[in-house]
C-alpha cells in the first residue's frame, strides 16, 4: 500500500551524443603544432596562428569541454575548457597591447603565466595515469613544454625556446594522433590505431 510520500523513480541518463574528445584533442594538437613551428623558428607569428588560437584551439575546445560536461566527465570538462580558454588568453596577451588596450607583458610575467599552466598540466598528467598511454604522452609532454617555455621566458634564452618548439611539435602531434585514432577506431569498430588503453582490474 502506498504511503503519502511520493514514490521515488530512478532516472537513467541515456547519453547518445558523440564522443567530444577527438574534437578537443585535434583543436589542441593542430594549433599546438602550428604555434611551435613558430617557436622552433620556421615562420613568424602571424594571423594564421592567432586565428587558429581563437577558433580551433580556443572555441572548438570549449565546445568539446561543454560536451564532456554533459557526459559527466570531470577530467575532460576541466581539460578542454581550461586549454580552450588558455588559447583565448594567449591570443589576448598578444592582441591587447597592439590595440592599445593594455601594456605588453614582460618576460617575468610571461614566465609566471607559463609556469602556472605547467603546474596545472603536471597535476592533470597525474590524473592520466588512470587513462590511456596516449593521454599520458599528451599531458606529460605538454607539462614539459610549458616548463621549457617558462624557462625560455625567464632567462630570455632563445635556444631554450627553440628546443621547446621542437618538443611542442611532438606534443601537438601526439594529441593529433590520439584524436584521429579515436575517430578511426570508432569508424571501424575495432582497434585500427592503438591508444595503449589501461587494463581494468
Amino acid at each position: 500500500m502506498e504511503t503519502g510520500t511520493e514514490k521515488k523513480l530512478e532516472v537513467k541518463n541515456f547519453d547518445l551524443t558523440a564522443n567530444p574528445a577527438p574534437l578537443g584533442l585535434l583543436g589542441f594538437g593542430i594549433t599546438t603544432v602550428l604555434l611551435n613551428l613558430h617557436n622552433a623558428g620556421f615562420f613568424a607569428l602571424g594571423s594564421m596562428i592567432l586565428a587558429m588560437g581563437i577558433f580551433y584551439g580556443g572555441l572548438a575546445q570549449i565546445f568539446a569541454g561543454v560536451m564532456e560536461w554533459k557526459k559527466g566527465n570531470t577530467f575532460g570538462t576541466t581539460a578542454f575548457l581550461s586549454y580552450g580558454f588558455f588559447w583565448l588568453s594567449l591570443v589576448a596577451l598578444i592582441v591587447l597591447p597592439k590595440l592599445g588596450l593594455a601594456d605588453a607583458s614582460n618576460n617575468v610575467s610571461m614566465a609566471a603565466y607559463l609556469f602556472m599552466w605547467g603546474l596545472f598540466t603536471a597535476v592533470m598528467f597525474i590524473a592520466t595515469l588512470n587513462h590511456s598511454r596516449a593521454m599520458q604522452l599528451v599531458f606529460g609532454s605538454l607539462a614539459l613544454l610549458f616548463f621549457l617555455l617558462a624557462a625560455g621566458e625567464a632567462t630570455m634564452n632563445g635556444a631554450i625556446t627553440m628546443v621547446a618548439g621542437y618538443e611542442g611539435i611532438l606534443c601537438g602531434l601526439s594529441a593529433v594522433y590520439s584524436g584521429l585514432a579515436q575517430v578511426l577506431n570508432e569508424a571501424y569498430r575495432r582497434t585500427v590505431a592503438p591508444l595503449g588503453m589501461m587494463k581494468k582490474a
